[in-house]
């Protein structure tokens, strides 16, 4: 007759092994998925970073640059957007400004955009003057002042940020003021943009040839 094995029928060293091995599997697995099928792993996500299971549609939000002209988040199709909705009047938000300015500055450029978004009831005026006091140097201004877009994305409070992929949905978001500029979100953001890019490259993303 068969012996049956049960783990409390082995040894510690055979039961730890087992458990090694079992582990090694899971590890193994946990890689394959976060890689996926189109393209390089993501890097660590960032504490407070939640990411959504399936990317999810953002409403088209509009609002206006910093001469008054109308925008909208189409605009910056093509591009992966860190849409960080803020005020001049939230003190979290003024603290991780220069944070999001170092941001722009190191990535910023035509596969990547930090969108900062004011809800300020002053307009431009209120955003330039702050912009110019603690000396903003990449960052584009953006303005709501009807604050329509906190409840078109439902923000839950100053400031939310919204990861938005290259097709203008949203991968995951942030509430609350973050280091923009720390080395393991730079890294995050960076292989957002190199998966990205990987599975717009991919075959079967590409238009078929006539």
């Amino acid at each position: 007759m068969a012996r049956i094995f049960t783990a409390s029928a082995l040894g510690p060293r055979r039961r730890l092994l087992l458990l090694l091995v079992v582990l090694g599997f899971a590890g193994l697995a946990g890689i394959f998925m976060l890689r996926g099928p189109n393209g390089p792993a993501l890097e660590g996500i960032p504490k407070g970073f939640v990411l959504s299971d399936v990317p999810q549609a953002v409403p088209d939000v509009r609002f206006s640059d910093g001469v008054g002209r109308p925008r909208a988040l189409a605009d910056f199709r093509g591009k992966v957007v860190l849409l960080n909705i803020w005020a001049t009047w939230c003190l979290p938000c003024r603290e991780e400004m220069p944070t999001l300015d170092r941001l722009q500055a190191a990535l910023g450029g035509d596969r990547f955009e930090v969108v900062a978004l004011s809800i300020d009831r002053g307009g431009v005026d209120a955003v330039k003057k702050f912009y110019a006091e603690i000396d903003i140097q990449h960052l584009a201004i953006h303005v709501d002042t009807s604050s329509q877009v906190g409840f078109a994305v439902a923000t839950a409070g100053l400031p939310t940020t919204l990861l938005i992929d290259a097709e203008g949905r949203e991968l995951g978001r942030l509430i609350g003021p973050a280091e923009w500029d720390a080395p393991d979100m730079v890294a995050f953001l960076k292989s957002v943009v190199e998966k990205g890019q990987a599975r717009l490259a991919a075959p079967e993303n590409k238009e078929k040839s006539p």
